[in-house]
Order: C-alpha cells, then sequence, then structure tokens
C-alpha cells in the first residue's frame, strides 16, 4: 500500500505518536492507524493512506454539494477518498467512509493532475466531497494551493471535526464551504456520531470569523433524533447571533441508512416547519432538500421578497440578478455570482483524469 507523509501530529514517546488533526487526537503505536483509517503510524512517523489516490472523479452541479449562492449553475469536478473520522450510523455514503479496505480506491491523481483536469472540462471550481476531507487534509492543502495559483475555486464539503492547531493550514486556499451541522445537542452527537458538538460549533465560528470562505451549513433531519421544534429553534437563533442572519441554511430530508434502518424518512413538513422556524429567527436563506418543495429551494429577495433564482431539484430554471442584486429594490444577495448563471444544469457526468 501506497504511503505519504502526514502532517499534524508529534512524537509522545520511542515510536509512540499522536495525531493531532482531528479531536480524537488517535493515540497510536506502531503500525496502528488512526480512528480514521486512513492515518497509520509506520514506524514512528505518521503517513497518510490515501494521499493521491480517490475513488474516483465527477462532475457535479454546485447545487448537488449544496451551495445555492455560490456561482450558481455552474459544474463542480469533486472526488473523495475513503474512510472517516466520525461514527454516524446514519451515514448516507457509508460504503467509502466505513470500509477498511482501501484497494477500492483505484483512481490516482496527483494535485497538477486535477488542475488540469478542471481546465480541460472548463469547471469553475473542485470540490474535496463524497467522504470526510478533513482526514486527507495534506492532499486538501496541496491541491487547494495549486488551485489558488491557477485561479480554480474550491469547496470542501465537511462536517469539520478538526482541531484549532490544523485548521488555519486546512483552509488557507478554500474559497466555499458546506458544513453539515448534523444535530444541535451532545446527546445527538453522542449517540449517533461518537462525537461531541462543541467542536462543529467551533469550526462554524473559525470560518465565519477568521477565514473569507462563502459558508453555508446542511443540517440533515432524522425523525425523533434531531427534529424536535425546540432544538431547531435554539441551532439557528445560534446560527443568526454568531454567524449572522445571511448564513444560507439547508434542512435535508432523511433516508433510512447503514445503521440506522428503523426510522423513516423525513416527511416533507418537517423541513418545511423547520424552513418556518428558521425564517421566523431571521435567517434569510432557508432552503429544503431531497424533497419536492418548490419554494425551499427558490432564493428569494429578503426585502421584497421577489424570486432571485428558481431551481427544479439541481437545475437553475429562472436567474433574475443584476450584478448580485435584486432587479426590483436592489437589495444585494449574500454570495458569489456571475453576470450570468451557470449552464452545466442538473447532470452528473464521471470523467476520468
Amino acid at each position: 500500500m501506497m504511503k505519504s507523509n502526514a502532517r499534524f501530529w508529534h512524537i509522545l514517546e520511542g515510536e509512540k505518536i499522536q495525531c493531532d488533526l482531528c479531536p480524537r487526537q488517535c493515540i497510536l503505536l506502531s503500525d496502528q492507524k488512526g480512528y480514521c483509517g486512513v492515518r497509520e503510524n509506520h514506524h514512528g512517523q505518521l503517513m497518510s493512506l490515501v494521499y493521491g489516490k480517490t475513488s474516483g472523479f465527477c462532475i457535479d452541479p454546485i447545487e448537488k454539494k449544496p451551495l445555492y449562492h455560490f456561482y450558481p449553475g455552474t459544474g463542480v469536478l469533486s472526488f473523495g477518498t475513503g474512510g472517516c473520522n466520525l461514527g454516524c450510523i446514519f451515514c448516507q455514503n457509508w460504503r467509502i467512509t466505513k470500509i477498511k479496505d482501501l484497494s477500492f480506491l483505484t483512481e490516482h491523481a496527483t494535485p497538477e493532475k486535477i488542475v488540469q483536469a478542471a481546465k480541460n472540462y472548463n469547471c469553475k471550481s473542485i470540490a474535496f466531497t463524497y467522504n470526510e476531507p478533513v482526514i486527507f487534509a495534506e492532499y486538501v492543502i496541496d491541491t487547494a494551493r495549486l488551485c489558488r495559483e491557477n485561479g480554480i475555486k474550491t469547496i470542501v464539503v465537511t462536517s469539520g471535526y478538526i482541531t484549532s492547531h490544523a485548521q488555519p493550514e486546512f483552509f488557507e486556499f478554500i474559497d466555499a464551504a458546506n458544513v453539515d451541522l448534523k444535530g444541535f445537542s451532545d446527546r445527538f452527537y453522542k449517540d449517533l456520531v461518537q462525537a461531541k458538538l462543541q467542536p462543529f460549533l467551533d469550526t462554524l465560528l473559525y470560518i465565519k470569523k477568521h477565514t473569507k470562505i462563502w459558508l453555508e451549513i446542511t443540517n440533515l433531519l432524522i425523525p425523533g433524533e434531531n427534529d424536535d421544534p425546540k432544538e431547531i429553534d435554539q441551532m439557528t437563533l445560534w446560527i443568526r447571533n454568531n454567524l449572522g442572519d445571511d448564513v444560507p441554511l439547508h434542512f435535508s430530508a432523511f433516508f433510512p441508512s447503514y445503521k440506522l434502518l428503523d426510522k423513516p424518512a423525513t416527511p416533507p413538513e418537517t423541513l418545511i416547519r423547520a424552513r418556518e422556524i428558521a425564517l421566523t429567527n431571521g435567517l434569510k436563506y432557508v432552503y429544503t432538500g431531497n424533497v419536492a418543495h418548490r419554494t425551499g429551494s427558490i432564493t428569494s429577495c429578503h426585502k421584497c421578497q421577489t424570486a432571485l433564482i428558481e431551481r427544479e431539484w439541481f437545475e437553475i430554471k429562472n436567474f433574475n440578478l443584476i450584478n448580485g442584486c435584486c432587479p426590483k429594490c436592489n437589495t444585494p444577495c449574500a454570495g458569489f455570482f456571475d453576470a450570468e448563471q451557470g449552464l452545466w444544469g442538473d447532470k452528473r457526468e464521471p470523467v476520468n483524469i
């Protein structure tokens, strides 16, 4: 198995080391892997087992990340590796996050090849996604730096389970992030994620207060677990008070998966109710995902309610912004927008690089 030197670790004694990348701070003996399964102590040196290796590349609509306020309608070259530093029993991508045998990572690509592929396919951005980008931080950092040098935007789709020590270097060359805030209680994170809530909030605060990264948040609502209106009220108030009222929030529907098969899919009414709570609490841009709910996919002017961007699933049907502003009252819409929408549509196109 190919290995590459990793960052964010220190020696404890002899060949025993500690990984400093995520809050688990795994203590590893020689030849021992961390919780994530992709970082290994190799005779007193931390190694990444997934640098340069991926589960494949696809050009996705940027709305699929989901990012609704970052160059709508454009295609984004997307890829991930394998493994994860969380223990979500409801994981939607468990076939790549939970597998221990990394031999399925058959595509090899250097940062240089990824940048060239983005150029070849006319992708405005690349996304580190499908599994948790934090655990392949070195690959992210090197690729993102090269993207910045070549005028290509970078996106992380992440849960944000990362230490304050690693945050500055990890996020330095990132342009946009969708952070998965899975719930808003320690009970939820302990029982369903095998983690604690606060580190995720700390990452959101870091992104908002210490970077220029465009931030959007996704909250997957699971019936009977994190869909209580009181919890949604507390979460959306926290977002408004700590991150601002212009951070887009996506409520997404759960479907039974992995080890959580006894829960029903999230009813559309739950997402609609959550959206209403968030709007009542002052958030300007609140969306519903994984369900057919047209109103919950529209970006509206927060001042006059004019429809600015209308979507049908991942496809832009109407783009009604002028210089990023409402055509009726000239109120700016938060985000990053070209003069015209991208034309990628709702295609998902696997590519070889």
